[in-house]
């Protein structure tokens, strides 16, 4: 296992290669969860996520004649970033293997950095067995994304920055895919702190940590279904499991709904944008039993494309209760679209989108549907509007969109 000397010396490797990514306090997620909450924003780093760290200090600790034979690593995208950015900067060659529907813009940011990118998989885990091919194939030296004691190493320099800022730290929470980033941090944080708490955060749909500490041993899982691409890892790293389980206190997964939620409030209060698996620490925070703590949530990257973004911030304000989507079916006769709007007026809710079909309702001859889409103010705005329609005399039907 790593030493506290380890860490401190993969710092001082990487002091001239990173962002310094300042701790955020958070007035919102604070209030909200009734905890001192801070954002460690990795998203800010120069590839856009806390992957250079342990990439940039593997391939450091190469020797000369294995960075000669070229490198070779496997990634949904932060990490190609960091071994592209790291290699390049270090003058190595370097070829990713990324699963086909990873994001275009990881893509291209990999590829800029200089590095030879091949599509391969539909998920993590087949990119991988491709790059172990073609090292075999070719004798390149491979750089894993997380089950590499120099790639812990790196990624650990995280919570060294967070005890300097904040030494008295009660909780890390830390987003959990493979498991490279929470076993630095909970490592270093735990050689300089024992009394710290380390929390780990997984997507529902790919709880491979979880999955592992029920069996007692390192599973696969069957699939892995999650918007957080980032963490969709079926099977965690054997080195991983190791720290796991001697330095992580707790492990909790948040949906993809809660991400959305997040998100939401990451980019409205903070201006801050971030990845779904970047923002897991963030979505964990409501599942904390604790209360009045001093908390940090890493942020651990915030490579997203525009056309997610788009669609993360429209399913936050749903789930938020910013936006209502509803039907309703009213008498087919004149006046009946004007007290629907004095309803709507009364009660200030703002329509931004409205379809009134004559022909939609077979099932009753002399009714109608009307769809209505309004801005609202939360969920308490939302049960007013639907009593104040119950007094009429009509249902809503809530419609998910």
């Amino acid at each position: 296992m790593l030493t506290l000397c380890d860490f401190v010396e993969a710092k001082e490797r990487l002091s001239n290669v990173l962002v310094k990514t300042k701790l955020i306090y958070s007035s919102t997620f604070s209030k909200e969860f009734g905890n001192t909450v801070y954002i460690k924003p990795e998203n800010l780093q120069r590839t856009g996520s806390f992957k250079i760290r342990g990439a940039y200090n593997k391939i450091f600790m190469l020797s000369e004649e294995e960075k000669k034979k070229g490198l070779i690593a496997s990634s949904a995208g932060n990490h190609a970033q960091g071994v592209a950015f790291a290699a390049q900067k270090l003058g190595v060659k370097a070829t990713i293997v990324m699963p086909k529907h990873t994001p275009l813009i990881k893509v291209e940011a990999t590829a800029r950095f200089g590095a030879e990118v091949v599509l391969h998989g539909e998920v993590y885990d087949e990119a991988y067995e491709k790059a172990k091919e073609l090292q075999e194939e070719k004798g390149y030296i491979f750089v894993h994304p997380f089950d590499d004691d120099a790639v812990i190493a790196g990624q650990g320099t995280i919570a060294l920055e967070i005890l300097k800022e904040l030494p008295d730290v009660d909780i890390i929470m830390v987003p959990l895919g493979g498991g490279g980033l929470i076993s630095g941090i909970a490592a270093a944080a735990k050689l300089k702190n024992p009394e710290i708490k380390i929390i780990g955060v997984e997507p529902e749909g790919a709880a491979s940590a979880i999955k592992s500490l029920n069996e007692g041993k390192v599973t696969e899982l069957s699939e892995s279904y999650t918007i957080a691409d980032g963490a969709a890892v079926k099977r965690i790293g054997d080195t991983t499991f190791e720290y796991i389980k001697k330095y992580v206190d707790e492990i909790i997964t948040v949906s993809d709904y809660e991400l959305m939620e997040s998100f939401l409030i990451l980019v409205e209060k903070h201006k801050l944008i971030a990845e779904n698996a970047g923002i897991l620490s963030l979505a964990g925070l409501r599942k904390i039993k604790e209360k009045d703590k001093k908390i940090v949530s890493v942020l651990s990257g915030g490579n997203i494309d525009v056309l997610t973004i788009s669609s993360m911030i429209s399913k936050g304000l749903i789930s938020r209760g910013r936006i209502f989507s509803f039907s309703v079916q009213l008498p087919d006769k004149p006046g009946q679209l004007q007290m629907v709007s004095d309803i709507l007026t009364r009660l200030n809710a703002n329509v931004i989108k409205l379809d009134h079909n004559q022909f939609k309702n077979l099932d009753r001859f002399h009714e109608v549907e009307l769809q209505v889409t309004v801005e609202t103010n939360g969920e308490e705005h939302i049960q007013k509007i639907i009593k104040e329609f119950k007094n009429f005399g009509y249902e809503i039907l809530r419609i998910n969109i």
